[in-house]
């Protein structure tokens, strides 16, 4: 019989591998941005967030907030990593504009991270607690994350053509999401990770269905729906509704 701990172990390195292909998958843009020497049009917002969201999942995977999480605490802390690497490189490239917005948002997410952090440990004293507050939090920003490619997936339907929801990007999604469903699932079992996980490994199954739909699908009308959507200058795939934990 295979030990619980050993399989639920398995299951999180096989995570940490895709999701840290999903965080890297983002630099070619960037080097795009360096070589260039300009954003252009690139939004810096799902970066943005994701750090938020990696923070609050590195918070919930320490001991002292939530027991038995070191592979949702290590890829985190890999991501963040990650996402401030891609900010700084938008901050060199970026209008004084765009650099402010950078500097301005981050700043409102470490004075909003500070104040969870501070009173989910003075006024909490136990785990069972700090983990119910920062994996709700940690939950919300993930959902929020995970249900951000809705936008796409109705504008594949309203235009029948699958060109700006790649294919292998929607696969590690749902992949991503089912790998970190399973380790949730598997003694301890984890709650927070299982809920936005979940919702993740749903939103990459139903993105796979509409590829299958619609991936021959040729329309009357593609030249048209080409150019309404073709992205002005470097845009990429939000990866941070991607990434699960």
């Amino acid at each position: 019989m295979v030990n619980p701990a050993v399989a639920r172990n398995v299951v999180g390195i096989i995570g940490n591998v895709i999701s840290f292909g999903l965080f890297f998958s983002p630099a070619p843009t960037f080097y795009g941005i360096v070589k260039k020497k300009s954003v252009e049009e690139f939004k810096p917002d799902p970066y943005i967030a994701t750090v938020l969201n990696c923070a609050f999942w590195v918070f919930y995977g320490m001991p002292f907030v939530h027991p038995n999480t070191i592979l949702v605490l290590t890829i985190n802390s890999v991501g963040l990593v990650f996402e401030f690497f891609y900010l700084t490189i938008y901050y060199i490239y970026a209008t004084n504009k765009g650099r402010k917005k950078v500097l301005i948002f981050l700043l409102i997410e470490a004075i909003f991270f500070a104040v969870v952090a501070l009173i989910t440990m003075l006024a909490l004293h136990s785990t069972k607690k700090r983990s119910l507050v920062v994996g709700i939090l940690a939950d919300v920003f993930n959902v929020m994350m995970y249900v951000s490619p809705l936008t796409v997936m109705a504008k594949v339907i309203k235009t029948k053509s699958v060109k700006y929801m790649p294919f292998w990007l929607s696969v590690a999604n749902f992949l991503n999401g089912a790998c970190w469903t399973t380790y949730a699932l598997i003694h301890p079992f984890d709650l927070y990770v299982l809920i936005s996980n979940g919702i993740g490994a749903l939103s990459g199954l139903v993105q796979l269905a509409l590829y299958a739909c619609y991936s021959s699908y040729k329309s009357e009308k593609d030249d048209d729906v080409d150019h309404d959507l073709k992205p002005n200058g470097v845009q990429l795939s939000n990866i941070n509704g991607t990434v699960a934990v």
